[in-house]
């Protein structure tokens, strides 16, 4: 098992620049797949980003590609999300989690075992 901790999150005016980051803390980081994703009011968790267990492979969601960049480091068992040129309609809880089942980085929020419990991102106009 393994317990996640994101970070980072806040208030910030549009095109303005985010970092997050989520800690990872019982089993081996490296032997996970992570994801992050984000949920607004009234709307469903969706996939912003997500990477393999040794960074070759690193998907994004089309809203968000060309202005996020999803990285981790594993020997601080930390995954970052650098969040770039914001929207208002970035603002949401942004939260990781993280998959073991297989090598597969997914885009569904059901393919994840382990969830944190969110950081509030708002981006003001």
């Amino acid at each position: 098992q393994v317990q996640l901790v994101e970070s980072g999150g806040g208030l910030v005016q549009a095109g303005g620049s985010l970092r997050l980051s989520c800690a990872a803390s019982g089993r081996i980081f490296s032997s996970y797949v992570m994801g992050w994703f984000r949920q607004a009011p009234g709307k469903e968790r969706e996939f912003v980003s997500g990477i393999s267990r040794n960074s070759e492979r690193k998907y994004y969601s089309d809203s968000v590609k060309g202005r996020f960049t999803i990285s981790r480091d594993n020997a601080k068992n930390t995954v970052y999300l650098q969040m770039n040129s914001l929207k208002p309609e970035d603002t949401a809880v942004y939260s990781c989690g993280a998959r073991n089942l297989d090598t597969w980085v997914v885009t569904t929020p059901s393919g994840y075992q382990y969830w944190g419990q969110g950081t509030q991102v708002t981006v003001s106009s």
